[in-house]
């Protein structure tokens, strides 16, 4: 029966690059299995083509593409501070298993699927939370905070860790390390089959190595395999509440206008949710180092995107900040290999990407904005105007009919 053994590493520690070494010289397995997809492994070796701004403008979904740079930023300035460039001990394994003609084997799952899933796992205070952690932990170790790599990778530590990212957010958890500890599971007992009289060496980050040695003992306990590679179902938030604040502003309008507080009301409103919702995307715009030509687009595009739930402000910036900026296909490398948080902001591509995240995010703080502070600058009695102009329009319905 094949043997399999599991290598936990730290994926920025010099000691696991040597005990991958060590454990393919040992063991000498006939396949060595990594924690990578074949973008990854692409990625890794710097073989194949890197996406073009076309395909980063495709993906829409601009939040998870920050995140993912942030997290590879982080990983990589820990790395910076211990010497070691991340990904290290796999690049080590690739190089020993082709050193010695041993089969490789990409045993985690698409790269793009996970991020898939892991941001749509989160709820809106998740991603809150997660974003804000994410910006702490920055800081902290651009402030040059040492971090014992090491003591990551023993059990106990693992569990305190694991146990506390669970309590954190337990569906990023469940999305980032229970699944891709069944889907690397599955690889491996497929790899077992295939070779039932082989030698298997994983390697694979520390914090999995529990959970796909569970499954391994167990493989009866493992989730249906397709259960974990299709294109994860949720109630869409967004889109209920886009649809909400379109009927909201409609019946504010409505009720104003039938209320008889005059046309210039009717007025004054629409020309608010026109003037906040532009100032603050065009500000957020401009804050994030966006080119002047996007301030102006998200201006006087977003009083209209936040009444479409199908549209964004930031979309339509991010394709204006691309064709002023015109990002060479070298960003995306480029973006992945900065050594600060300010070298980075300077790159054109993160510029298109940073411009469409904060430009949604100053349209959803108009909208909060205008209804808190609609009646207010209106100066207008908010119980009257919706009593009053919910009344005279059931009149006027009813003389319809």
């Amino acid at each position: 029966m094949a043997e399999i053994k599991i290598v936990g590493t730290a994926h920025v520690s010099q000691q696991s690059v040597d005990e991958v070494r060590l454990a393919i010289e040992e063991f000498r397995p006939d396949v060595v299995a990594i924690e990578l997809d074949p973008a990854r492994f692409s990625a890794l070796k710097k073989q194949g083509r890197d996406p073009t701004v076309n395909d980063v403008l495709a993906v829409s979904n601009f939040n998870s593409l920050l995140v993912q740079w942030l997290l590879a930023y982080l990983q990589r300035k820990i790395g910076f501070d211990v010497g070691v460039e991340p990904g290290a001990e796999m690049k080590a394994a690739i190089e020993e298993a082709e050193k010695r003609g041993i089969a490789i084997g990409l045993v985690d799952r698409d790269i793009r699927v996970t991020l898939l899933r892991f941001w749509n796992s989160l709820g809106f205070i998740e991603k809150i939370k997660m974003f804000w952690a994410l910006v702490i932990s920055i800081a902290e170790v651009d402030r040059g905070q040492e971090i014992d790599i090491e003591s990551l990778k023993q059990q106990n530590v693992i569990d305190v860790v694991m146990e506390e990212f669970r309590k954190f957010s337990p569906n990023g958890a469940r999305a980032l390390i229970d699944e891709r500890d069944a889907y690397i599971a599955h690889q491996l007992v497929l790899l077992k089959v295939q070779r039932p009289e082989g030698r298997i060496l994983a390697v694979v980050g520390a914090g999995h190595r529990h959970g796909i040695t569970g499954y391994i003992e167990n493989p009866s306990t493992l989730p249906p395999f397709d259960s974990l590679t299709r294109e994860p179902k949720s109630f869409p938030w967004a889109k209920v509440f886009g649809f909400a604040v379109t009927f909201l502003f409609a019946f504010l309008l409505a009720a104003i206008a039938f209320s008889g507080v005059g046309w210039n009301v009717l007025l004054y409103a629409f020309l608010f949710w026109v003037i906040i919702h532009g100032t603050l995307a065009a500000v957020f715009t401009l804050f994030a180092g966006g080119h002047p030509y996007s301030a102006i687009t998200c201006f006087f595009v977003a009083w209209m995107t936040s009444l479409n739930p199908m549209l964004h402000a930031g979309w339509i910036a991010a394709y204006v900040e691309a064709r002023v900026r015109k990002p060479p296909l070298s960003d995306f490398r480029k973006i992945y290999e900065t050594e600060s948080l300010g070298e980075m902001a300077k790159i054109p591509l993160f510029k298109v990407v940073l411009v469409a995240a904060l430009a949604n995010l100053g349209s959803l703080i108009g909208t909060v904005l205008y209804f808190i502070f609609i009646f207010p600058v209106l100066n207008i009695d908010p119980g009257y105007v919706i009593s009053t102009g919910v009344h005279n329009m059931g009149t006027w319905l009813t003389g319809l009919l």
